[in-house]
């Protein structure tokens, strides 16, 4: 522990991924006797997530503000950055935690910030588009670069993205790596996996490539879901064929799609982490990957991995392990023993070991 009944304020949104990651860590650190407000940027919370963070004994402080991604100028950004300031002398905090680094990069905090690097506008325009990054985009990705040059650390969720943060930022110093860490459900159903094919997340995304999986379940005749937002904030919309659209489900109703043990399916072009794929394997489904850099590094012996560009290549792999029981049953099992290297536990501690040394670097030293 940092201290004794330290104080954390933590950004986070509703939008994919970040919420989970900040809500599994923030109750952690709450077991840990350590007080955790969640600072909201962007869209408002439902009543789910409210809930959620309540029975965590997290404080939630609905801020309005926004991010980076969001954002129409910089000087949204900035102006951000010193109300989380202000709000985090208010809340008496001893350490600020940026999941929006941005707001780093013309604000000092008084007190050490240890900003995460989970996805910005620049890796993710060089991943999906694979062109120069457009004029009006710059300023953002002038604000990330000194947000995460302000930082006292900087994490990141996978060495894949580490590397490509410190090339793309030019940054002195590989980001830390601490791997991104969820609760397993504690049993498996003991019936057999369904036949189907699932996947999650931002679907209005296009680093997510759901167009590639729409092709692929045309050449199937097994039910193809996705649950997640269709419509981004940024005003992105998808839509899809043949794939069923089921929308943004509540934590419960996510975590009963996992648990039929579906095939679990992600092309995506880029995906630094990919927290909804931990949650499949977690819940005992076979993995059927993009080969990139990051999903290699996480899940290198635990799935089939195809290219980003060839449906019929995905199609074949699903095809391959629907077709051959025992052959899912190994994927499966392999994915579920790996996930462990991803649990709660190892995360929260190597975060709480990064907090420790910037909040009480003498008594982290001295450990």
């Amino acid at each position: 522990m940092p201290t004794d009944r330290s104080s954390i304020v933590m950004t986070t949104d509703a939008v994919g991924g970040i919420w989970s990651y900040s809500l599994d860590l923030g109750r952690d650190l709450v077991r840990h006797d350590m007080r955790v407000v969640l600072a909201v940027l962007g869209p408002e919370l439902d009543e789910d997530k409210r809930a959620s963070a309540a029975d965590a004994g997290i404080d939630v402080i609905e801020t309005g503000l926004a991010p980076e991604w969001l954002a129409t100028q910089a000087s949204e950004v900035e102006q951000a950055g010193a109300a989380l300031a202000d709000l985090a002398v208010r809340e008496g905090a001893d350490l600020v935690h940026l999941n929006h680094p941005a707001l780093a990069a013309s604000t000092p905090f008084e007190v050490p910030v240890l900003a995460v690097c989970h996805s910005c506008v620049a890796t993710w325009w060089a991943a999906v588009r694979g062109t120069p990054l457009p004029d009006d985009f710059m300023w953002r990705t002038d604000l990330v670069r000194r947000g995460y040059r302000s930082a006292s650390t900087l994490v990141a969720p996978t060495r894949a993205f580490a590397e490509m943060t410190q090339r793309v930022y030019g940054l002195a110093a590989l980001p830390e790596v601490v791997y991104n860490g969820r609760v397993a459900p504690e049993a498996l159903v003991a019936t057999p996996p369904l036949d189907a094919v699932f996947t999650a997340g931002r679907l209005w995304d296009d680093g997510k490539n759901l167009g590639l999986l729409d092709r692929a379940a045309g050449l199937h005749h097994v039910p193809f879901r996705a649950a997640g937002p269709t419509d981004g904030p940024n005003g992105a919309h998808a839509s899809f064929e043949r794939i069923e659209m089921l929308g943004p489900l509540p934590e419960a109703a996510m975590r009963a799609e996992f648990a039929a043990r579906p095939l679990y399916a992600s092309p995506a072009l880029y995906e630094p982490f990919g927290l909804a794929v931990l949650e499949a394997a977690q819940s005992g489904c076979a993995l059927v990957l993009s080969d990139i850099e990051s999903f290699t590094e996480l899940w290198h012996d635990a799935a089939l991995f195809v290219p980003t560009d060839d449906p019929e290549a995905l199609a074949a792999a699903i095809g391959r392990l629907l077709s051959d029981p025992a052959l899912r049953a190994d994927y499966a099992e392999a994915a579920r023993n790996r996930s462990r290297v991803f649990g709660l536990e190892p995360f929260s501690r190597e975060m709480m070991r990064l907090y420790r040394c910037l909040i009480d670097p003498p008594r982290a030293m001295a450990s």
